[in-house]
């Protein structure tokens, strides 16, 4: 009996153990509806040992009548899903809710609640605890503080070029208002060194220009005239292979303090690239008297004008030679190519020196030449002997000033010619002036070439001739031996432009002062 008892208890714990490893090997049966894997029809289906049933319902709008109605679902969850859909804590939402168990079929008696929708509107924004959502979120998050912080750099950058226009726009309107001559006004105007206008309202002014005609032509390229607010300016206009003379000009005329009224008057710099091409262009004030080479051809001088005119172009060499010393100095600059074409005629009689593209520049501190890196040596009609020869030290920046102060002569010969002067003969004043004529016309041709300046400065050692009648006037005889020292073969004699001035001026003062004891 005992033997058949411990069979029978053997044989009971067996199947309980042959059930559960059968259960445990099968999987878990649950009721599918709704949700039935693999797209076969509502029964059961069987998952893993570790998975669960659900029972879910959610609600879907009616299209017909517009309203919220519940549909409930019934599945077996593939393991690892439970956490993804909160069985555990049986969560409910709007709308939607979800329960699970963990033994055969019995999901199919439970029925979830759930919160429904009052109305049609679409529902609160849903805290879903996914790391999918939470990722997406934050790469948005990320993507729109980069775009924001893209935008904000481009608007501050937009905004910072907006206000340098603007402020070149007031810096050139503030000085219309009140005032008469503008480009004056301009000219005359500092950054605060002596260096000229400021770079942005330079290239507005280049901006509003228009061009009307061209007035004349050079190596360089040409000039026009053109206007700008209704004033006429200067435009001159650099050919693409003298972009190194554009460059050296624009460089000399914006060193600090050079503004003189002697010099001509500088308005702005600008290089405008197109589809033709690069264009260059110095906006300068414009005379329209033109060249002293163009108004002498055409006009007489009295002695009067002859002084003023001499002393004027001395000032302004002057001022380039000498020094300004200070922490904003200006360095001494040789001109390097002085002729009647590159002075110009103003108004009130007085010339100005124009053309910088050969000029030198001397830093007395350092004790260096700034050389311009230019082909061009300068008009060889109006080379000094010692440049025709190759004999001029470029070391000494005296040696540059002194052949200015050789070209320079040669001008003053050309307005001694055409000036008219007081003869008296038989009680009667006679006016007298040459023909106009370009120094050594008469030994060389119309374009002579180094070798033939050579033979005349070197060889012949000739000069241009010096017309009696000079010396039987008072202010001819004094600027006729000026003429003579300044064109010395010897360059250390010349005559610094500093000292031309001075004598000139003391000329033209004496000569105001007698005329006025005359009047009285």
């Amino acid at each position: 009996m005992l033997l058949k008892r411990n069979l029978g208890s053997a044989l009971t714990i067996g199947l309980g153990i042959a059930t559960v490893a059968a259960k445990s090997v099968h999987g878990l049966t649950c009721y599918c509806e709704h949700q039935c894997p693999d797209g076969q029809t509502n029964g059961t289906c069987v998952t893993s040992r570790y998975s669960q049933c659900f029972s879910a319902v959610h609600e879907e709008i009616n299209e017909e009548t517009g309203e919220y109605e519940p549909i409930v679902s019934y599945g077996c969850l593939a393991a690892g899903e439970q956490g993804f859909l909160q069985c555990k804590g049986g969560n409910s939402l709007y709308g939607l809710a979800i329960q699970c168990c963990n033994s055969d079929m019995c999901n199919k008696d439970i029925r979830p609640m759930y919160i429904p929708h009052s109305t049609t509107t679409v529902p609160p924004k849903v805290h879903i605890n996914s790391v999918p959502y939470i990722a997406f979120m934050l790469s948005m998050i990320i993507c729109l503080l980069v775009s924001a912080i893209i935008i904000g750099w481009i608007y501050l950058r937009y905004r910072r070029r907006e206000k340098n226009r603007l402020y070149a726009l007031a810096s050139t309107d503030s000085y219309i208002s009140g005032n008469s001559n503008l480009l004056q006004t301009l000219i005359g105007h500092s950054s605060g060194s002596g260096s000229g206008i400021p770079l942005l309202v330079q290239r507005t002014i280049a901006k509003q220009i228009r061009i009307e005609r061209q007035i004349g032509e050079g190596r360089f390229g040409k000039v026009c005239l053109a206007n700008w607010r209704g004033e006429h300016v200067a435009v001159k206009i650099f050919t693409t292979i003298n972009d190194q003379s554009w460059l050296r000009e624009t460089e000399i005329y914006q060193t600090v303090l050079l503004r003189h009224e002697n010099i001509l008057g500088f308005i702005a710099a600008d290089l405008k690239v197109s589809a033709g091409g690069a264009q260059m262009m110095l906006i300068t004030e414009y005379h329209k008297r033109g060249s002293l080479h163009d108004f002498l051809k055409e006009n007489t001088i009295d002695t009067a004008q002859l002084v003023v005119m001499a002393r004027s172009i001395a000032s302004g060499l002057a001022h380039l030679h000498e020094p300004i010393n200070g922490t904003h100095g200006k360095p001494c600059i040789a001109h390097r190519d002085i002729k009647s074409r590159n002075i110009l005629v103003k108004t009130d009689g007085e010339c100005c020196i124009a053309d910088f593209a050969l000029a030198v520049r001397y830093d007395s501190r350092r004790n260096e030449i700034d050389i311009a890196p230019n082909s061009r040596v300068g008009t060889r009609r109006y080379m000094a002997p010692e440049v025709v020869n190759d004999t001029i030290d470029v070391t000494s920046f005296s040696a540059f000033k002194s052949a200015d102060m050789y070209s320079t002569s040669l001008v003053f010969w050309e307005l001694c010619r055409r000036s008219r002067q007081s003869w008296p003969i038989g009680g009667s004043p006679m006016l007298q002036a040459d023909e106009y004529m370009l120094p050594y016309a008469n030994l060389v041709g119309s374009d002579p070439s180094v070798e033939d300046m050579r033979l005349v400065l070197i060889v012949q050692g000739a000069r241009p001739d010096i017309p009696i009648r000079w010396k039987c006037d008072n202010r001819l005889r004094v600027i006729s031996e000026i003429i003579q020292e300044c064109w010395h073969q010897n360059p250390n004699v010349r005559l610094p432009a500093l000292r031309v001035m001075k004598t000139l001026r003391k000329l033209e003062d004496s000569e105001t002062l007698e005329n006025g004891i005359h009047h009285v």
